[in-house]
């Protein structure tokens, strides 16, 4: 695994638990709003000294030492599941008695069958990045095969509330309309819950010049959502 950042204690990243996230390097995205560059450009990084990789032992060491107080451990990107070692540590993890949750784009469909079967997370977040036909803008990629990403989703539809997941998108001005919110509740339609993430500015964003909604309009969007997803909520918003 090519681990790149550990967050030793979380109360936001894994719901309702005490976590630790793990970040892993590397993306088959090119978000251009996302803000861990270093994450995405994972090589360039560590070339550059800007970033030095944990080993799997020190990890695990780390999460041993705190059973008792973490209850699960969130492991986010880059995209964790371009990893072929990924099941053998999340195994590693569960003997701990630690419960796992899974950060993902979707973009690996047999990976995700793959832990859901063995038992290798708890719980899964996919991240929906906007309307299918605005899809490959996006993701900044010249164009995308959403066979990938549907099967995930409906992998997880699939499971008809036996085993938690959520589906969430981080909304931004220029990517995002009202037009995509009615797509996206279509796509996703029979999920119980969904999150809206207001887009945040940072230093580590791949690319400049992208904005917040106003609140107003997210709330906007929300209640679009909300006519066919019971559970639909907003984060990283003051209200």
């Amino acid at each position: 695994m090519l681990i790149l950042g550990l967050n030793k204690t979380t109360l936001l990243d894994y719901p309702e638990h005490v976590a630790a996230t793990i970040f892993t390097g590397g993306c088959n995205l090119r978000c251009p709003f996302c803000h861990n560059r270093d994450l995405v450009f994972a090589r360039e990084s560590i070339d550059a000294g800007i970033i030095t990789p944990y080993s799997e032992d020190e990890i695990l060491s780390f999460l041993k030492k705190r059973r008792g107080i973490l209850t699960g451990v969130c492991i986010t990107g880059g995209e964790p599941t371009l990893h072929q070692d990924l099941p053998l540590f999340l195994s590693r993890i569960k003997e701990l008695g630690m419960l796992v949750k899974l950060d993902t784009n979707g973009f690996c469909p047999d990976v995700l069958h793959h832990l859901l079967d063995e038992k290798l997370i708890d719980y899964c977040a996919i991240d929906i990045k906007n309307s299918p036909a605005h899809y490959a803008a996006t993701v900044g990629l010249s164009s995308i095969d959403l066979g990938l990403l549907r099967e995930s989703v409906d992998c997880l539809l699939s499971l008809n509330g036996s085993f938690p997941y959520e589906f969430r998108t981080t909304i931004v001005k220029e990517l995002h309309s009202e037009e995509d919110m009615y797509a996206i509740r279509e796509w996703i339609a029979g999920t119980d819950q969904y999150f809206l993430q207001s887009y945040t500015d940072s230093d580590q964003v791949i690319s400049s010049g992208y904005h917040a909604h106003d609140t107003d309009t997210l709330q906007h969007f929300a209640s679009i959502c909300r006519q066919t997803i019971p559970n639909v909520q907003l984060r990283g918003i003051d209200l």
